[in-house]
């Protein structure tokens, strides 16, 4: 039988064959509330042959919370699902729970998802979390990016997270559900006006506002914003990168208007320092006005420099010194490095060292070379494979012109 036009399904079937008809697995987060396990369903349904998994973060913060998993993997099971439950160990009591939980959450799956060889992970964010995130962020003052709609997929921590379910309203999935006899937990938090978008989501109700079109607003927005990131990426077109440095011309930076500039320097920062989130509002225009000045500056671990008809930008070296030593492959988050010993480990050349390899010769600024990373033993330099080659280390930065390219576009 033919299912009706209005089927909520059929629109996140189609998304589904959009974002992700060439992966031959997938990921689903499942909470165990209305709007993921309806996607649970949905996923499996629309798999023909891919290889779908579930997992469900436990953060521990109700008792009932180990119970509801573990009914989301009875019911992954019934589907066919494997089923993991990932639990959260929360280090500290201070600062913002909602958010720490939400990027712990997304820690933990981008985890599985790599252990798994899962491509991505299915979110399922609504046209309700479209609209409340609206005027959430309308109320802190956020600038276009933060008004814009969620994006359908992006690429965080790791792992590449896909929202099939933005086009469907949160009430249309619980009916569909419901239609279906399929059972689903609603979580008591979501009554607990303590949290600003329990508040936002009782305002829009109790307001009559139209979730639909506030979501479709949000969409405008988003419109808007891509705009603005294919200007940002056409300004940038000719910028330089070398030896994990990055350098902007000061002529079509300094013709562009202040958000396209504000959009190159988070781009570039966040390229340099490979952060997950970029800097705050307020400390990258503190960086814009230093820029205007001639000065140099520090945001969030990267050291901008201008100079000329040059902006370059590169890793700060106490930014490079806080940075764990790594006896692995990787350091920093910016370098992979190969040829290590038994014994040996990578942190930065610092200040103190900078002298005794001869930086001048390698091209590099002092504070280029002083984060540059070094080779040690204990206490002992062994080499400073970027201010001059040495056998049999090999450096490679772990970020090149197109991962600044996505930067510049990304939502």
């Amino acid at each position: 039988m033919t299912r009706p036009a209005a089927d909520p399904a059929l629109r996140i079937h189609a998304a589904l064959d959009r974002l992700a008809a060439d992966m031959p697995a997938l990921g689903v987060a499942v909470s165990g509330g209305g709007d993921s396990v309806a996607l649970m369903h949905m996923a499996a349904d629309w798999a023909r042959g891919r290889r779908i998994m579930v997992a469900t973060v436990d953060h521990g913060l109700r008792p009932e919370s180990a119970a509801e998993a573990r009914q989301v993997g009875r019911a992954a099971r019934a589907l066919g699902l494997s089923h993991a439950t990932l639990l959260w160990q929360r280090g500290t009591e201070a600062g913002n729970l909602m958010a720490s939980a939400r990027d712990a959450r997304l820690r933990l799956l981008s985890g599985w998802a790599q252990r798994n060889n899962l491509p991505a992970v299915l979110l399922g964010h609504t046209a309700d979390d479209q609209a409340e995130t609206l005027l959430m962020r309308l109320a802190r003052g956020s600038g276009i990016d933060g008004l814009a709609s969620m994006a359908k997929w992006r690429d965080a921590f790791g792992t590449r997270w896909l929202r099939p379910m933005l086009g469907v309203g949160r009430q249309d999935l619980r009916d569909w559900l419901a239609a279906r006899g399929i059972a689903w937990t609603d979580d008591p938090s979501n009554e607990n006006q303590d949290f600003d978008r329990i508040r936002i989501r009782k305002a829009i109700a109790a307001t009559g506002l139209d979730v639909a079109a506030l979501a479709r607003a949000a969409n405008h927005i988003g419109e808007a914003r891509d705009a603005l990131s294919h200007y940002a990426a056409y300004a940038a077109r000719e910028a330089v990168i070398h030896n994990g440095s990055l350098t902007l011309p000061r002529r079509p930076y300094g013709d562009a208007p202040v958000e396209i500039r504000r959009r190159l320097i988070v781009a570039a920062c966040r390229w340099i320092t490979g952060a997950d989130y970029p800097p705050r509002r307020n400390t990258v225009l503190h960086a814009l006005n230093a820029i205007a000045t001639g000065h140099r500056v520090t945001l969030d671990g990267a050291l901008i420099e201008p100079a000329g008809d040059r902006i370059r930008l590169f890793r700060e070296a106490a930014a490079a010194l806080r940075a764990p030593p790594s006896q692995d492959e990787t350091w920093d988050n910016r370098w992979k490095i190969s040829g290590l010993k038994p014994g040996q480990h990578v942190a930065a050349l610092g200040m103190g060292e900078v002298a005794r390899v001869k930086w001048r010769l390698s091209g590099l600024g002092r504070d280029e070379a002083a984060a540059s990373p070094a080779v040690w033993e204990g206490d002992r330099l062994v080499a400073a494979p970027l201010v001059r080659a040495a056998a049999p280390y090999d450096l490679r930065p772990l970020r090149g012109a197109a991962d600044f390219h996505r930067l510049v576009m990304a939502h």
